[in-house]
């Protein structure tokens, strides 16, 4: 049965924005276990930096880093690229990995524009990593920004949850429905959960997410919002592919779906690579969606695809007001994930104190 301390945001006004907002900064994580990256490290570290790089031309960036060697790394990397330092900042934390949309805070505004985070228990996508120090690293973000902190005691992760700024929230069942998270919820507590620590007013279920995507089907993958009325789909049209069908089923389910004035939303559909990407046998869950925006600027994963460009072409137009670039992602997801999922926005605004 959902057990909710009050109170919650819902209940002071507050709601997760949508990404388009102004930023005051992004955060994300330096990797730093070449033995979770499978010998990939050296390559992951190169993408991070041209990452960082871009986003430092649009915002400031939050990089936590775990120890001395961390700091070095990035440091070094980072003026190697020209970065600008002046936009980079470090942050002291104890990590187990670098996905920090999942296992960081979830930041929430009020009308008043003033900004706190949500802290969800992460527990490494149904207990398949180690995750001691990364569950606790929004308390860590809360102490650093003297931010106020709504905890929870249930698990939910950032790449799980898609909002517009009408209160309209995606997700999936694969993922927040699975017994490894919160076995004692029900959909529908689910969904008052998702309520009451987001601030929106209606949750869509989609049923799945890509194949070898080992958070069980990540919403930032598949689905993203680009506008309140506009949505991206990834989709595979080979009938033999094993995306096929939940793809197309997604876009079907997309399609049926009305806004708050009885509209269709208009739905885009987004390429997969062309090529089927895997690593030591096992297939990897490469996607477009997994984009990331930032002040003036939206960062494309691509991995060196006939997909990369035509990718690119779908997304510059539902953009128009923001630079659209591709980045090479090629090496990151050998470790399941892209630029969202490395990147957590911190909101514009008034930070509202602890």
């Amino acid at each position: 049965m959902l057990d909710l301390d009050h109170p919650t945001p819902l209940d002071l006004g507050y709601r997760m924005p949508a990404e388009w907002n102004p930023h005051a900064a992004t955060w994300t994580s330096w990797p730093s276990d070449d033995g979770l990256w499978e010998g990939e490290l050296e390559r992951v570290r190169a993408e991070f930096a041209g990452l960082v790089t871009l986003l430092a031309t649009a915002e400031d960036v939050v990089i936590n880093v775990q120890d001395d060697e961390a700091e070095h790394d990035a440091r070094g990397r980072l003026k190697a690229w020209g970065a600008d330092a002046s936009r980079i900042r470090y942050h002291r934390v104890a990590l187990d990995d670098a996905w920090f949309r999942d296992n960081g805070p979830i930041f929430v505004v009020n009308a008043y524009g003033r900004v706190a985070l949500t802290d969800w228990r992460f527990n490494a996508w149904g207990g398949k990593y180690a995750h001691a120090h990364d569950t606790l690293a929004p308390e860590a973000v809360a102490r650093t920004l003297d931010m106020r902190r709504f905890a929870f005691p249930y698990v939910m992760e950032g790449g799980a949850v898609e909002v517009n700024d009408e209160g309209v929230l995606i997700t999936t069942r694969s993922c927040l429905l699975t017994p490894t998270r919160n076995p004692e919820l029900a959909e529908d507590e689910v969904e008052a959960m998702l309520r009451a620590g987001l601030g929106v007013r209606h949750v869509v279920w989609l049923e799945g997410g890509l194949a070898g995507d080992h958070t069980d089907g990540h919403v930032d993958t598949i689905v993203r919002f680009t506008d309140d009325s506009t949505i991206v789909c990834a989709v595979e049209d080979d009938p033999d592919d094993v995306n096929h069908a939940a793809t197309q089923r997604n876009l079907a389910d997309l399609r049926a779906l009305l806004t708050a004035e009885d509209e269709p939303y208009r739905v885009v559909e987004l390429p997969l690579p062309a090529r089927r990407l895997e690593y030591g046998g096992r297939r990897l869950p490469a996607t477009y969606a997994n984009f990331y925006v930032a002040n003036g600027l939206v960062v494309v994963p691509t991995y060196d695809d006939p997909n990369d460009e035509r990718a690119l072409e779908v997304l510059r137009p539902l953009f128009p007001d923001r630079r659209v670039i591709g980045s090479s992602a090629s090496a990151l997801i050998t470790g399941g994930g892209a630029f969202h999922c490395v990147t957590q926005q911190q909101p514009e605004g008034e930070i509202e104190h602890a």
